[in-house]
């Protein structure tokens, strides 16, 4: 099969198309033959070395297809279910395997682009807005890279629950593309916290939803009202140096979050909730999914060049 295969870490050079043979599923395993694979920030991480990874590996973990073989001791799925995950091992390839357990099925009325479009940012979307800092009705917020793909799906749902959104982007079609989500208002990176303030009557924003990292952060936590909440979900910009705790005292006893959706769909009945959600808004229209670029295999440095020059909007997709 062809896969992506990455010897050492480095730029989006090192992102190297083989071929290899293809995996077989051990106990407790599927293996999927992959229609779309999701390009997230992360695989940039791990690609880089930021994240811990070991090579040579072939990075990706977020995709959805058709289950082709089944390994021992496994129930379900079956052979011909189409399925979506965010942990299956490599998913830069044709064919992935994962377990059984941390598959979801996807619905007749989701196509596999839009199951891998989804699933990884639309549950990430979800623990945010539900868990890190629960959105009331009323609430006003700010959402950081509002036009990619997880700013869409973040600001739609947030606006959902009642939400006024308040999302920063670097260009004007960038902005139509966040008002089309439900943006209230659209302010670009310079001065972001003066725009807030003037937005919000002086007050700030009772959280920031913000995947920027170095570059936003500043300004994120000054952005934020007495008690508010920033949610420093990634570190697309780079990670956040170290920093004195007593900013947040100062600030108005602020709250910060470093959180990873590992851990909020750590049991199976966690992640069968907020997929089914996720996937079930996708099917019924409650989420429009966008998705930025379609990429084959061999183009996956070009993605990931892509995605960190922040030139695209919406998800991008690797298309085996």
């Amino acid at each position: 099969m062809d896969a992506i295969r990455v010897h050492e870490h480095g730029g989006p050079e090192v992102l190297t198309l083989v071929e290899t043979p293809t995996p077989e599923p051990g106990p407790g395993q599927v293996l999927v033959r992959l229609s779309a694979t999701g390009v997230n920030f992360v695989d940039t991480y791990h690609r880089t070395g930021l994240y811990p990874s070991v090579p040579p590996f072939t990075p990706g973990s977020e995709g959805a297809g058709t289950v082709v073989a089944v390994g021992p001791d496994v129930t379900g799925p079956a052979v011909g279910d189409r399925v979506a995950s965010t942990n299956l091992a490599g998913a830069y390839a044709q064919f992935a395997v994962a377990p059984a357990n941390r598959v979801v099925p996807v619905p007749a009325e989701v196509s596999d682009e839009q199951a891998a479009a989804a699933l990884l940012q639309g549950m990430t979307a979800h623990y945010l807005l539900h868990d890190s800092y629960p959105v009331r009705p009323g609430d006003t917020v700010l959402v950081h890279a509002a036009a990619g793909g997880m700013g869409l799906l973040l600001t739609q749902l947030a606006t959902k629950l009642g939400a006024r959104v308040i999302g920063t982007v670097s260009s004007p079609e960038k902005e139509k593309l966040a008002r089309q989500a439900g943006a209230a208002e659209v302010i670009g990176y310079d001065d972001v916290a003066a725009h807030v303030r003037q937005v919000t009557a002086d007050e700030g924003v009772a959280a920031v939803y913000d995947g920027v990292g170095h570059a936003t952060f500043d300004a994120s936590l000054a952005s934020l009202r007495v008690r508010g909440t920033l949610a420093l979900y990634g570190y697309a910009s780079g990670p956040v140096p170290p920093f004195d705790l007593n900013r947040l005292a100062t600030g108005g006893s602020l709250s910060l979050t470093r959180p990873t959706l590992a851990h909020f769909i750590a049991r199976d009945d966690e992640l069968a909730r907020r997929a089914a959600d996720v996937l079930g808004w996708v099917a019924d229209g409650t989420l429009t999914i966008t998705v930025g670029g379609r990429y084959p295999l061999a183009a996956a440095p070009r993605a990931h060049d892509d995605l960190q020059s922040r030139r695209t909007t919406g998800k991008l997709l690797l298309i085996p």
